[in-house]
C-alpha cells in the first residue's frame, strides 16, 4: 500500500511543491523520469524540472547515469533522526528472537496519518514472502498491526477510517459496527487478529508496544493460513512486546525532547 503522492494546486508554496516531488517516489516507484515526476505531482514539466534541479543540488534527489532520478543520500541521513529509527533499533534484537521462536514473518509498525507505517520487517523460514517492506504502508482496518494502532488511536481518526473502509479480499470486514466492536475487544484482550482480510491465505496477530506516551507501535506475526495459530504465537509475541516496550522506555521513544528540557 504505497503512500499516495501529494497533488499540488496553483498557488502552492515552493516547499509544498518540493515535497510533492519527493513524495512521488515510493516502493513501487523508486526511480522516476522527469516526465513521470511531473505526471505524478501534476506539476508543469518546467516547474518539475526546476524543483528537481534544486533537490538534486541539495542532495535530496540524485540523477542516475540513465537520466532517471532516485532519492538522495541526504534523505536517508535525515531519516535516521526520525523517532521510528530509535524504535527500530530498540526492536530489532527482539524481532530476531521472535522470528526464531515462531519461524514466521514479523513486523513492527507505527501510526502515520491514516495508515500503519512499517518500520521493520523480518522474514521467517516457515512462512511465505510478503509484499510489504520497511517504509511501506498498511491499512488500519484489516491488518493485525493496523487494528492495534486503530484501537488505540484518537476517536476522530477511528471514525474517519471506519467511515468507508476499503475491501481487499472477500474476507475484509467493512461493516463499521463490526469493526468498532473488534476495536473495543482489542483494547480489552491486548491483541488483534486478521484472517485473510488483507491478503488471501495469510493470517496475522499483533499486540501494542508501549512507551512513555502510551501505545507507540504495534508488533505483528504473519503466517500462512495452514500454520498453527495463537497457541504457538501469543506467548513469544507477548514476551517480545514486553521487551521492546521496556527498550522504548529506555530510549525515550515518543517523548518530545522539549518536554524534558
Amino acid at each position: 500500500m504505497p503512500r499516495p503522492p501529494i497533488r499540488t494546486a496553483p498557488g502552492r508554496s515552493a516547499t509544498s511543491r518540493a515535497l510533492s516531488v519527493l513524495d512521488a517516489f515510493d516502493e513501487r516507484h523508486p526511480t522516476l523520469t522527469l516526465a513521470h515526476i511531473a505526471r505524478r505531482t501534476t506539476l508543469p514539466v518546467a516547474t518539475a524540472h526546476r524543483m528537481v534541479g534544486e533537490l538534486c543540488r541539495a542532495r535530496l534527489l540524485r540523477r542516475r547515469p540513465d537520466g532517471r532520478y532516485e532519492v538522495g543520500a541526504r534523505v536517508w541521513q535525515l531519516g535516521l533522526l526520525a523517532p521510528p529509527t530509535s524504535l527500530r533499533e530498540a526492536a530489532l534484537p527482539h524481532l530476531q528472537d521472535l522470528v526464531i521462536a515462531t519461524g514466521h514473518t514479523v513486523h513492527v509498525a507505527v501510526l502515520e496519518a491514516r495508515s500503519a507505517l512499517v518500520v521493520e520487517r523480518l522474514a521467517g523460514s516457515r512462512t511465505q514472502p510478503t509484499r510489504h517492506s520497511p517504509g511501506g504502508y498498511l491499512p488500519l482496518h484489516c491488518t493485525g498491526v493496523g487494528k492495534v494502532l486503530l484501537a488505540h488511536a484518537p476517536r476522530d481518526l477511528r471514525e474517519e477510517v471506519l467511515r468507508a473502509p476499503a475491501r481487499y479480499t472477500a474476507w475484509t470486514i467493512t461493516d463499521p459496527a463490526v469493526l468498532r466492536r473488534q476495536l473495543e475487544a482489542i483494547v480489552v484482550s491486548g491483541h488483534a487478529l486478521s484472517t485473510q482480510e488483507h491478503h488471501e491465505g495469510v493470517w496475522s496477530v499483533a499486540m501494542p508496544v508501549t512507551g512513555p506516551s502510551g501505545v507507540v507501535a504495534a508488533l505483528g506475526v504473519l503466517a500462512p493460513l495452514t500454520a498453527p495459530r495463537l497457541a504457538d504465537v501469543l506467548s513469544p509475541l507477548s514476551a517480545a512486546v514486553a521487551a521492546i516496550s521496556a527498550s522504548t522506555a529506555d530510549v525515550g521513544f515518543g517523548v518530545d525532547p522539549a518536554d524534558e528540557a
